[in-house]
């Protein structure tokens, strides 16, 4: 299990009963940067930042930003790059878009677990790429959505053949806001034709959320949200939305909802408590960022705490000489440490070499540390 924080990433290895911390030093950023994560079948972590993707293959002990070797202007490089989008495919294949201020703006595709990158024909001077999404059960469907400021437009690009050639969406049905950014935020794993796009701030400042049955040609409003919509979770016939509340610049846990119909209709998620974030793990299990602890939803629709602030086992066990072991200061999470459940015997992490070839609350006595970005589990779906 591996969840994003506000202090860093957490990573257990026996479902939750242990979580230990990686520094933000040792991530290779600092400040108010949240990364989005991925990680694969083999267990490297990637973490975008904005001077590159940081890429660890040895559980997180140490990361290393990809494709820092390559010449200043080599084709491949995304070193010193902001990237602001990531996904990875049903065999492992690893594809980022970069948001560049004063730069063109591309997306690229790895085939390599990460080793080295292409781009795929969508550079542009104009356009920041904000996220990117592979279908589950298709690794050559690939969406990538962007937004470019003057005039203010919002891009949608479908491939369907990995990246060859790229059709470009008219987004029909789909409002903007002021600052047309569009997200796509989930692909239903039984159809690679049905996904969902949220636009930011197209509700009066809150966002909304619009389905395509038809590969992004035209959308439907399904979801408006008073604030910001987080994760979407499809599953199916099931499918999950967690939305935001903000408070000053902060944003917090707010109501979930739950459709049935596929997307269709959303009703409340019954019996949830406020989430800031929803992930599912891969036997269909959903977790979720509570207040100050991880909940998993139960056979019934009850939701329990599997852990919570004060818990934290400390920082990740790491051999002296790396990173995490030199650069991470326990003490800097004294507070989040005050007590640890009963636990297994924590797994030994074995992680496997890259291939050439081939996914607010606190305790008393501490500032208050909101968990808000996504539980992840490394993707174990390989195509047949």
């Amino acid at each position: 299990m591996y969840i994003g924080s506000t202090f860093g990433l957490l990573i257990s290895h026996d479902d939750g009963c242990t979580l230990r911390w990686v520094c933000e030093d040792n991530l290779g950023y600092a400040g108010t940067w949240d990364p989005k994560y991925a990680i694969a079948t083999d267990g490297a972590i990637f973490a975008t930042t904005f001077s590159g993707l940081e890429i660890s293959r040895d559980g997180g002990c140490s990361f290393a930003m990809a494709t820092a070797d390559l010449p200043k202007r080599a084709r491949g490089r995304i070193a010193d790059k902001w990237i602001d989008a990531i996904d990875l495919g049903p065999t492992g294949d690893v594809w980022v878009g970069t948001a560049i201020s004063g730069a063109p703006n591309e997306v690229y595709v790895s085939h390599d677990n990460g080793v080295s990158f292409a781009p795929v024909g969508l550079e542009s001077p104009r356009i920041f790429w904000k996220s990117v999404r592979v279908a589950p059960d298709n690794l050559a469907r690939v969406y990538a959505a962007g937004y470019e400021v003057a005039p203010p437009t919002a891009h949608l690009e479908v491939t369907s053949d990995l990246g060859r050639t790229w059709t470009a969406s008219p987004l029909t049905g789909v409002a903007v806001g002021a600052t047309p950014i569009v997200l796509v935020a989930a692909i239903d794993p039984r159809d690679p034709d049905t996904l969902f796009l949220i636009s930011v701030g197209a509700n009066r400042g809150g966002d909304q959320l619009y389905r395509s049955r038809d590969g992004g040609r035209t959308f439907a409003l399904v979801l408006d949200s008073a604030g910001p919509i987080g994760d979407v979770v499809a599953q199916g016939a099931d499918v999950y939305v967690v939305t935001l509340r903000q408070s000053g610049a902060a944003k917090i846990a707010g109501p979930a909802f739950h459709s049935r119909d596929g997307g269709a209709t959303f009703g409340p998620l019954d019996g949830a408590p406020p989430l800031a974030c929803l992930g599912a793990a891969p036997d269909g299990a959903l977790l979720g960022c509570a207040a100050s602890s991880i909940v998993r939803m139960q056979r019934g629709g009850a939701w329990t705490p599997i852990w919570r602030l004060g818990e934290l086992a400390g920082p990740l066990a790491c051999p002296a000489g790396t990173p995490e072991h030199d650069r991470c200061n326990a003490a800097e999470i004294a507070a989040l440490s005050t007590s640890q459940p009963a636990c297994p015997a924590e797994p030994t992490f074995a992680p496997t070499p890259p291939s050439k070839g081939c996914d607010a609350g606190g305790e008393p006595g501490f500032a208050v540390v909101v968990v808000l970005l996504v539980v992840l589990y490394a993707r174990s779906r390989q195509l047949g």
